[in-house]
């Protein structure tokens, strides 16, 4: 007689061990990680662990890494990562690959909160009904020009030229601050950006993506996107 001992297999939190994204260091260079305010799992459900551990501690950290190396020892080593945006070559790749995600992932991390946060108010709530026609309109525009963008790329809430907001969509890791690159929109100033790459959201909500869309919209941090709405003001 052989006596079978049944073991219960590991969860899913038991196999997988969450870090602390404080934890997370770039290599020395001139960027540097734009700092979480929160843990990886304090968005849950709406963003797991696992995809902000992923999205924030390895993509993230990777184009910082690589944008360090590749401006080492060139002009751009000393500039602000703006001003490497508009001196931008788009021909090279390297740098237009990595300095977009850099820029890029350090404004989505930006923008997002721990907590469910509502509505912007103030000045950037009433420019917002001024450009839009209410935040209603604004919200329904932002998702539905999300839900649209084919492939990778990003949606931005940018300020243009002229002062006025504008929804603009990118490929890749093009911004609206890269004077050449193209873009679907306006180029200007992004105060709000989502990432539409599926690693943010793939392993959440599969192809699901307008579910990811209405998550990341529920955790925006107006106040963040206020004050860089209102940095615009002093350019």
């Amino acid at each position: 007689m052989t006596e079978v001992v049944e073991v219960p297999l590991p969860t899913v939190q038991e196999k997988i061990t969450i870090g602390n994204p404080n934890d997370v260091k770039a290599s020395e260079g001139s960027f540097q990680l734009e700092k979480l305010p929160f843990t990886y799992d304090a968005l849950a459900p709406d963003l797991s662990a696992i995809t902000l551990e992923s999205h924030y501690g390895k993509h993230y950290l990777n184009f910082t890494n690589n944008l360090n190396k590749a401006v080492l020892g060139t002009e751009l080593e000393n500039l602000t990562i703006e001003e490497v945006l508009k001196k931008l070559d788009i021909n090279d790749p390297v740098i237009r690959n990595n300095a977009g995600g850099y820029y890029n992932h350090g404004l989505y991390f930006k923008c997002i909160d721990s907590k469910k946060t509502g509505e912007p108010k103030d000045t950037l709530a009433s420019t917002i009904t001024k450009d839009f026609g209410s935040f209603s309109n604004f919200k329904t525009s932002f998702k539905d020009a999300a839900t649209k963008q084919f492939g990778s790329g990003w949606l931005w809430l940018v300020v243009d030229k002229t002062g006025v907001l504008q929804l603009t969509t990118t490929q890749n890791q093009d911004n609206p601050l890269m004077p050449n690159a193209p873009v679907v929109g306006f180029h200007g100033t992004p105060i709000l950006g989502i990432d539409l790459w599926e690693h943010a959201y793939f392993i959440d909500y599969q192809y699901k993506k307008k579910i990811y869309i209405d998550a990341f919209f529920n955790h925006i941090n107006w106040n963040v996107v206020s004050e860089n709405y209102q940095a615009t003001f002093k350019k």
